[in-house]
């Protein structure tokens, strides 16, 4: 097999099981709460690094932002051999109860992009792996955190959000936005493989405190950055299971 070309990875280098946050530098911050870590590659928005929890070897690689590098992430990741995939990411709340920093597993993704359909019909569901799904939920109760649990939707375009569309989001009890889990959870499914989301909570288009509204030069407001920690433990703990 030849290495793949946006990873730069090559069958064998990797796990079997990956922890991917769509931030690069998130890679290095979920391997700093890991016992040990090396960096594999790095190309792009993608970062790969190896690392082991726990005595659970895992591996850790960026998606960059949405559905289009996700799934050139999932697509490459699969060639070498990771069969479970975490999403550990942050997503903006749809329903006035969730506050910014809480968490949020979810049960399924509606598919408001365009790159699940390439692969197959908008009714077939994007939906995560029960055991992926049921670890990080159980994870999440033994460390004591409340979490959301529930359906999520997934959409293209971050700055073309209208309020309509925020309207019939929270109107369909949808929990959150965020740009990657319909792509993850579908090509996992048409490939007979794993995937679960834990995402943090970074701003509610509701309540109209959308992420950056708040936080000076700061990407994340400090609740969502210290529950984005938490999350990583969450995800980490749910990987010795997995």
């Amino acid at each position: 097999m030849t290495t793949q070309p946006h990873l730069l990875v090559d069958e064998g280098d990797l796990t079997d099981i990956a922890l991917i946050p769509g931030d690069p530098g998130r890679v290095d911050r979920i391997a700093d709460h890991c016992d040990e870590s090396e960096t594999i590659a790095q190309n792009r928005e993608y970062k790969v690094v190896n690392a082991t929890y726990e005595g659970r070897e895992l591996t850790i690689c960026s998606t960059g932002i949405g559905c289009p590098s996700a799934a050139i992430a999932i697509e490459e990741l699969a060639n070498v051999g990771v069969e479970t995939f975490i999403r550990v990411g942050t997503t903006g709340a749809l329903q006035s109860e969730i506050e910014i920093g809480d968490m949020i597993v979810a049960t399924g993704a509606a598919k408001n992009e365009g790159t699940s359909k390439r692969y197959e019909a908008v009714e077939y569901p994007a939906v995560p792996d029960y055991d992926a799904l049921s670890a990080l939920v159980d994870s999440a109760e033994a460390n004591d955190e409340d979490v959301h649990v529930g359906p999520i939707a997934s959409d293209d375009a971050y700055y073309a959000e209208t309020d309509d569309a925020v309207d019939d989001w929270e109107a369909a009890n949808l929990l959150s936005v965020e740009m990657e889990a319909a792509a993850v959870f579908s090509l996992a499914r048409r490939k007979g493989l794993a995937a679960g989301a834990i995402c943090t909570v970074d701003g509610n288009l509701v309540e109209g405190t959308q992420k950056g509204t708040d936080t000076e030069d700061d990407e994340l407001p400090d609740k969502a950055k210290n529950n984005v920690g938490r999350a990583i433990d969450i995800a980490l703990e749910a990987a010795t299971t997995l």
